[in-house]
């Protein structure tokens, strides 16, 4: 179990409702661990363990799981959350963390089902890398504009370096990478629109 802010030992609030969301997506299809294991090339035990917020999932974990059910890492996150406003103030925009990566990411405009598009703020420290193995929806829209430090973002083989102002518009079919070299931790906006 991880410890949360003042001491107390059980999961974190976000990754009990994620963990609840992710064991209702798996149910509604009637899958068990095992074919949702194969389905998204992860074993069980992290699977069950995600579930029960026991662990908190990863990004690429989460990427990975969202490609399964064709959905955002926005979507999936809004789910856990309440129906999005048509104004979020910076104090109630949900953020997560994969500690492990050293990534932070804020959903600065939630995503809605009737739209397509949606802003994240990403923030990735000195030495951060987080690699994807596949988009969550074949053909999603990316714009990556840097608004401090700079970033390496390869896709399809391709790297891009990309400084304060620097802006990549991509499609995204198969793995992305973004690592940041330092010396500073990378501020980026992610713009992304569903095909």
């Amino acid at each position: 179990m991880k410890h949360g802010a003042e001491g107390n030992t059980g999961p974190d609030a976000v990754d009990a409702r994620l963990g609840a969301r992710l064991a209702e997506l798996r149910a509604e299809r009637g899958w068990s661990l095992g074919e949702l294991a194969q389905r998204a090339g992860v074993s069980r035990s992290t699977l069950s363990r995600s579930e029960r917020a026991e662990i908190s999932p990863t990004a690429a974990l989460l990427n990975r799981l969202c490609h399964v059910y064709g959905r955002t890492m926005s979507q999936l996150l809004s789910e856990v959350e309440s129906e999005p406003a048509l104004l979020v103030r910076a104090a109630e925009q949900p953020v997560w963390e994969d500690r492990s990566a050293g990534f932070v990411r804020r959903s600065v405009s939630p995503p809605h089902g009737g739209l397509r598009g949606e802003i994240v703020e990403g923030r990735l420290v000195a030495g951060g890398d987080i690699a994807y193995d596949r988009p969550p929806v074949p053909g999603l829209e990316q714009h990556i504009w840097v608004l401090e430090g700079s970033l390496d973002v390869t896709v399809q083989e391709t790297e891009h370096r990309l400084e304060a102002g620097d802006c990549l518009r991509m499609r995204v079919w198969g793995p992305t990478r973004f690592r940041c070299a330092g010396p500073g931790a990378a501020r980026y906006v992610l713009a992304v629109v569903l095909p």
